[in-house]
């Protein structure tokens, strides 16, 4: 079995696992943490945004791990909706102009309390979910508040790895890390060859 190159600090970790039996499920926002917050408007009114292949990944494999990745997003696009759908991601809600709103009965269908739950969020949309959640994380360049709230800061800017550097310090903390690395250097799809 091969050992992981990445470490986090063990304190981290036993925070990263959440006040209750464990994190359960993700909350990630998209503008400035699954994208670097830039919108790009074409003359037709289209939008673009830039998604990073490392933060796909990464909330695959939670979701591989048992964690479930949920997306709230503020902000409804073609293009969100399409890498959403693009990662299988079952649990999304697109143009919420109250995130918590839309949270608690997700939550509450899906049996979690925030206790189970980790967020990672980088401004004040975000702020109620992530002083409720039981493990918090913004990206480097994230808003003096929602660092403050924050147990975890990346050293990843949003859209650049910040997500994945926050679902990596998840599997860590709940022993699946090693476990997915080693299964995937047998295949791709994480089973034995």
């Amino acid at each position: 079995m091969r050992r992981a190159a990445l470490r986090f600090a063990p304190e981290l970790l036993v925070q990263a696992q959440g006040t209750g039996l464990g994190v359960k499920a993700a909350i990630f926002d998209v503008d400035g943490v699954l994208t670097d917050g830039r919108i790009y408007i074409g003359e037709t009114g289209e939008s673009f945004k830039a998604f990073s292949t490392l933060d796909g990944q990464g909330l695959k494999l939670l979701d591989q791990a048992g964690i479930t990745p949920i997306v709230i997003t503020g902000r409804d696009s073609p293009a969100v909706r399409r890498r959403i759908a693009d990662l299988g991601l079952r649990h999304a809600a697109y143009g919420a102009k109250d995130k918590l709103a839309v949270a608690q009965p997700l939550l509450d269908a899906l049996g979690l309390q925030w206790a189970d739950i980790a967020v990672m969020g980088d401004d004040w949309p975000d702020l109620p979910l992530m002083s409720r959640a039981g493990f918090a994380c913004a990206p480097a360049q994230a808003h003096a508040e929602a660092k403050a709230l924050a147990h975890y800061v990346t050293q990843a800017a949003g859209g650049h790895g910040a997500a994945r550097e926050c679902c990596d310090l998840l599997l860590q903390a709940c022993g699946r890390y090693e476990p997915l690395l080693n299964g995937h250097l047998d295949t791709l799809d994480g089973g034995r060859g």
